[in-house]
């Protein structure tokens, strides 16, 4: 067995800091079997909704509870088969940490926390460099694309990095999904999934609002809630409002 000469190691690897943008998994719940379940209603039958989008997992709303209740090998194999992969846990209690630990997680700092606990001069480049990264991901985000012809039941489409703009209807049983905004000129009777990668400023537009589920930014409504009067069936613009969806009728 050989060993590289002591003098070449700066050759073989670097180690620089590096940003990444993660979606954040907010934990509610430490039941395993209810998660899988709910997550399977939710996801099931967009099994390529994510990509292998690396995840944190935020225990805010468990900090309190034992760690006894958080099987983190069984939630780390549940979001795999989600095509989510764990990275890092944050905002858990000492022993939850510790299991997330020994199962091969990070520790995420609390961003807030972070902030604070943080020299001005640190924060002031971090935002220099989180600036820098938005110009480089604008022109990605513009793209749009644009489907002119009907979708049938079965059917999916997904805007990739930007808006999605189709000119026909959206049958019952279709799925459009964008990582930005969605205007449907026609008939939405299908599921629209807008702001897939968590953008929360994304839109939903349709000339004839009739959907079977709308979600922006994970946070979605389905038909057995239906949508009010003012918006059923006509011109209408969905937008997110914190966490809670606003319909708003438009005038054409």
């Amino acid at each position: 067995m050989s060993a590289a000469p002591s003098g070449n190691v700066s050759a073989l690897f670097d180690l620089k800091s590096a940003s990444l943008t993660l979606v954040s998994f907010v934990l509610k719940t430490g039941n395993m079997p209810a998660l899988e379940q709910a997550m399977t209603e939710r996801f099931g039958d967009t099994p390529d909704f994510f990509s292998h989008d690396p995840v944190v997992i935020d225990l805010t709303h468990l900090s309190t509870l034992n760690m006894a209740v958080i099987n983190f090998p069984v939630l780390i194999d549940l979001l795999k088969r989600f095509r989510l992969t764990p990275v890092a846990v944050r905002c858990g209690n000492p022993a939850q940490m510790a299991a997330a630990l020994d199962a091969g997680l990070g520790e995420a700092p609390d961003s807030q926390t972070a902030q604070a606990r943080a020299p001005q001069t640190v924060v002031q480049e971090v935002v220099k460099e989180v600036i820098r990264e938005v110009k480089v991901e604008v022109p990605v985000a513009s793209t749009t694309m644009i489907i002119d012809k009907p979708l049938r039941s079965g059917q999916q489409i997904y805007a990739k990095g930007g808006d999605l703009i189709i000119m026909a209807v959206v049958n019952h049983g279709a799925e459009v999904i964008a990582d930005g905004s969605i205007h449907v000129y026609a008939p939405l009777r299908g599921k629209a999934i807008a702001g897939a990668k968590g953008n929360t400023e994304a839109r939903i537009f349709s000339t004839c609002m009739e959907p079977e589920l709308l979600s922006i930014a994970g946070t979605y409504r389905t038909t057995e809630n239906p949508l009010p009067p003012e918006v059923l069936g006509k011109p209408a613009q969905i937008r997110l409002d914190g966490e809670r969806l606003v319909y708003e009728a438009i005038k054409i």
